[in-house]
């Protein structure tokens, strides 16, 4: 059975939109699929119901000097009822509302429209706030600024004001969230009423607290100076009220690999890769090692590299070797190339003559360009330098050159190009 449309102008209009929209439009009214992207965070209810509220007001002051549009104002709003307070602005203003795009305000526009209605016809005059009349007596999504969840309790701080006015409410305003404040840098406690980490009270009176920050390496102090220290922040320790950097490379605090130093930096320590000459080291560097690296040997204080090429250490003809860092490799001498794990001359091959390439037939069709130049110049001689003559062999020159050029131009230049 076909859905029966409701009852109402207004009822009428906001069913058949909803009817509307759920319709799949002409191909060419469809938009197109928006790139893929992760989803965005899901907004509360609270927040449709505001900005439909938002959006509803604005089209109440859009329409503020509007008419029913007859031409006779003053005859329609005797005996039409006056425009300001009709049906027919509240479609006008309606129709506005939501973006086409707005699924959100579209659904919560769709369940709460009797709501609209009866708040336009009757309850205008008593609850002028629609907002607080909508969104939080009837439907019950948000509650009153600083409070927060279900029972609209009161935000850490108190609703006056919230998280000392130094954080936000989780959920205020809404019938969601936890209560929980999240502080400004600087700010801390429960309702942002104290001085965080690394921070002290500059000033403070009944509605007003300032907090500036310690000097670096306190946690906690009494005043911005480096003897004002209370606590410590992790790697220094409390000296006489001043905070001193623990050496933990001194303490045997790190934690370093086997092949790794530590160094110390301000309030920590880093780890460093020893030297490719150690197996494990004190310190940067061939000389702070604890044991040498196979391919090195201790000379002095250091640990340096063990020139394998002083011995014989690649046997067969043609060898040699080369010294490396640690170690060393065998290679062949000049004019040998390694194959097979033996070193072999390597064969240069030949040069080739520039006609040794050329196949049968491309002699023949030279050996013919060749009489026939010979011929053209001839004739071009028993002319005695006629113009005409001079021409014709120029031109038959020309014709066979070319003739032979194209079919073999690609290897006459790589010829030319290896030199041969």
């Amino acid at each position: 059975m076909a859905p029966r449309p409701p009852r109402g102008l207004v009822s009428a209009l906001l069913w058949g939109l909803s009817l509307f929209l759920s319709l799949p439009g002409p191909i060419w009214l469809q938009p197109s699929p928006p790139p893929q992207s992760s989803p965005p965070s899901e907004l509360h209810p609270c927040h449709t119901c505001r900005a439909l509220v938002e959006s509803f007001n604005k089209g109440l002051e859009r329409t503020i000097r509007d008419n029913f549009g007859g031409g006779n104002t003053a005859w329609e709003e005797e005996k039409l009822s006056k425009y300001k307070d009709s049906e027919t602005r509240l479609v006008e203003v309606l129709e506005g509302v939501c973006s086409k795009s707005d699924f959100e305000c579209h659904r919560l526009l769709e369940l709460s429209e009797e709501l609209v209605e009866s708040w336009w016809f009757h309850k205008k005059q008593e609850a002028p706030d629609l907002f607080q009349w909508l969104c939080s007596d009837s439907l019950k999504l948000c509650c009153p600024s600083g409070t927060f969840g279900p029972s609209c309790l009161p935000c850490p701080g108190g609703t006056e004001k919230p998280c000392g006015g130094y954080g936000q409410c989780e959920g205020e305003g809404t019938r969601g969230g936890s209560g929980h404040c999240d502080c400004q840098a600087g700010y801390g406690g429960e309702a942002c009423g104290q001085c965080g980490l690394g921070y002290f009270e500059a000033e403070r009176n009944a509605s007003h607290l300032v907090c500036s920050a310690c000097f670096g390496p306190c946690a906690r102090c009494s005043g911005p100076e480096e003897s004002n220290c209370l606590q410590c922040k992790k790697g220094w320790a409390l000296h006489h009220l001043k905070c001193v950097d623990i050496d933990e490379c001194g303490t045997e605090r790190a934690n370093c690999g086997a092949d790794q130093f530590c160094v110390n930096t301000e309030g920590s320590y880093e780890c460093r890769d020893c030297a490719k000459a150690c197996l494990g080291c004190m310190g940067a560097g061939p000389g702070r090692c604890k044991k040498c690296s196979p391919g090195y040997q201790q000379v002095g204080s250091k640990c340096l590299d063990v020139d394998e090429c002083e011995t014989e250490v690649c046997p067969g003809e043609n060898k040699q070797c080369e010294n490396t860092e640690g170690s060393y490799r065998c290679v062949c001498v000049e004019g040998y190339k390694q194959l097979e794990g033996i070193c072999v001359k390597e064969q240069i091959p030949e040069s080739a003559g520039f006609f040794s390439e050329m196949t049968e037939d491309e002699l023949v069709v030279l050996q013919q360009m060749f009489f026939g130049v010979i011929i053209c110049a001839l004739a071009t001689l028993a002319a005695k330098g006629d113009l005409v003559f001079t021409a014709i062999f120029i031109g038959a020159v020309a014709a066979m050159t070319g003739y032979w050029l194209s079919e073999r131009s690609d290897r006459v230049l790589e010829g030319f190009i290896k030199g041969r």
